[in-house]
């Protein structure tokens, strides 16, 4: 529900400029002009991905013939890393403003253990705990999760101070479960009472769950199925990190070796050699 609202959205502002126009009569030029309308390039790569996928489907499913003109409009192909991954010393900062058994802490704990997202994480209650397991199903991509708590021993310790009257994980007011917005914006003010810059959020916190897998020599797969994507295709980056930063810390730990390649046979060795002069043999 959240990404098609975000989605709406930024089609609702494309139509707010373009009026009266139709999107079939759209050219290259009008989408360069849209895209330079963004003010940056990450929010045109977007806007022009938004569209690409509106011709897409006219093409799959209302038969449109007419050409697509993104196909014709290069992309910024802006990089960007998405949101922040926490660091170790960020989630401790945060364990010591918010003592084990708040809704606070079982917050994180939920978000680092089973790598949940904002819109599953708040519809979690005790139906989610599968005798020995943790279980959800990711409202984004319908795929299911299903994780042994023994191995995730902070949130084990969270779960077991709920109350026994609590059904939901985390309510407010009377007993009411929050919307995703508002899930987020109360974590979001938890951040803030620990003191943490504004780019710790609830998702970079999934992100670190992810992070410290792959750094444990996860496969794309099992990352694939902790976040419970369809594809290895995003689990693949977090892999591809944690190699390079592995193959980093092999190739510094051959300086502690003390010794130079290819000189020991070499240097060292005291060899006389023919001094030869120009004429003479």
């Amino acid at each position: 529900d959240s990404t098609r609202r975000g989605k709406r959205s930024r089609l609702d502002w494309i139509r707010g400029l373009i009026g009266d126009a139709r999107i079939s009569e759209l050219e290259p030029h009008h989408v360069e002009h849209l895209m330079d309308r963004k003010g940056g390039p990450w929010a045109a790569d977007r806007l022009h991905k938004d569209l690409t996928q509106v011709y897409k489907f006219a093409t799959q499913k209302l038969g449109f013939k007419g050409q697509h003109p993104t196909d014709r409009v290069q992309r910024n192909n802006a990089k960007t890393t998405g949101h922040h991954t926490w660091t170790k010393e960020q989630i401790e900062q945060f364990r010591v403003r918010h003592a084990s058994g708040t809704l606070p802490r079982l917050a994180l704990e939920v978000f680092i253990g089973t790598g949940a997202a904002r819109q599953d994480a708040c519809m979690m209650s005790r139906a989610n705990i599968k005798g020995p397991h943790i279980w959800y199903r990711r409202g984004k991509t319908g795929q299911d999760v299903k994780l042994p708590l023994e191995y995730l021993p902070e949130l084990q310790i969270e779960l077991q101070q709920l109350p026994h009257k609590s059904v939901m994980f985390f309510t407010h007011g009377d007993d009411k479960p929050y919307t995703v917005e508002s899930f987020g914006n109360w974590f979001a003010d938890q951040c803030n009472a620990a003191k943490l810059p504004a780019k710790c959020r609830a998702h970079g916190l999934r992100k670190h769950g992810a992070t410290r897998l792959a750094e444990r020599g996860a496969s794309e797969f099992q990352i694939m199925a902790f976040l419970a994507h369809k594809t290895p295709v995003e689990a693949r980056r977090y892999v591809q990190a944690a190699n390079r930063a592995t193959l980093a810390a092999d190739a510094l730990a051959l300086l502690s070796t003390g010794n130079l390649p290819n000189l020991g046979s070499g240097l060292g060795k005291i060899t006389s050699q023919a001094i030869v002069t120009k004429g003479k043999k």
